[in-house]
C-alpha cells in the first residue's frame, strides 16, 4: 500500500490512516461494496477526498487497506488444554463473528467484496493466511499432547473446522449456532487422530 509522509505511532499521518480505513469499514459494513465510494469514506471521516484519492485511489484500494488491519491486531490461538475444546473455540467464534447482529455486518460485507475485487480478494486472503499462521500452536500442542500425529498439518485443520460453518453461512444459507461448532469440532479432532491430516510425503 502506497503512503504519504512518514508514519509515527500516534502521529498525524497514522491518525489519518486510522480514520479513513475505520470510516471505510464503517461503511462497507453499512453499505456493502457495490456502494463504497472514495467521497463517502472522505466525508465519513473528516479527511480532505484529495487526500484520500492520493493515498488509496479506489474504493477497492480502501477495502483491501482496511481488511489489512487486521493483521495489526493481538488475537491469539485458543489454548483450552485439548485439541477438541480449541477447534470448538476457533468455530465458535466463526459462528458469533458472523451470525451475532452487532458484529455479521463487516465480515459478511468484507467476504462478498472479495468476489466484487481482486484487491480485496487478496487482502482476504492474507487475513486468513495470517490467522492460519497464528493457529499452529493449535496443531503443534495437539501433538505434544498426543491426541494427533505428527506431522498433522494445522492449515488443514482449521480448514476442517471452519469449512462447514461457511458452507452452512454461504452456500446453503443454513442457520448456525455454536451447536454445529461444537459438532464440527468433536469430528474434526477425531480424524485428526487418526491421522486424517498428517502431511503427506510425496
Amino acid at each position: 500500500m502506497a503512503t504519504s509522509g512518514t508514519q509515527r505511532p500516534g502521529g498525524r499521518t497514522e491518525r489519518t490512516r486510522q480514520a479513513v480505513l475505520h470510516a471505510t469499514l464503517d461503511l462497507l459494513a453499512e453499505r456493502g461494496f457495490g456502494e463504497l465510494t472514495v467521497d463517502a469514506v472522505a466525508e465519513r471521516s473528516g479527511v480532505h477526498k484529495t487526500t484520500v484519492y492520493r493515498r488509496w485511489s479506489s474504493p477497492d484500494g480502501l477495502v483491501a487497506a482496511a481488511l489489512q488491519m487486521g493483521a495489526e491486531d493481538d488475537w491469539t490461538a485458543p489454548d483450552t488444554g485439548s485439541l477438541e475444546d480449541d477447534l470448538y473455540e476457533v468455530a465458535a467464534e466463526v459462528v458469533r463473528y458472523f451470525t451475532e447482529p452487532a458484529l455479521k455486518e463487516l465480515p459478511t460485507a468484507s467476504v462478498l467484496a472479495a468476489f466484487q475485487s481482486p484487491q480485496a480478494a487478496e487482502a482476504l486472503h492474507d487475513f486468513y493466511a495470517d490467522r492460519h499462521l497464528r493457529m499452529a500452536p493449535i496443531a503443534e500442542r495437539a501433538v505434544a499432547r498426543g491426541e494427533a500425529p505428527s506431522g498433522t498439518d494445522g492449515d488443514e485443520l482449521v480448514r476442517a473446522v471452519c469449512g462447514p460453518i461457511f458452507y452452512r453461512l454461504f452456500l446453503s444459507r443454513e442457520s448456525v449456532t455454536v451447536a454445529e461448532a461444537r459438532v464440527t469440532a468433536r469430528a474434526v479432532a477425531v480424524a485428526a487422530r487418526e491421522g486424517a491430516f498428517v502431511r503427506s510425503r510425496d
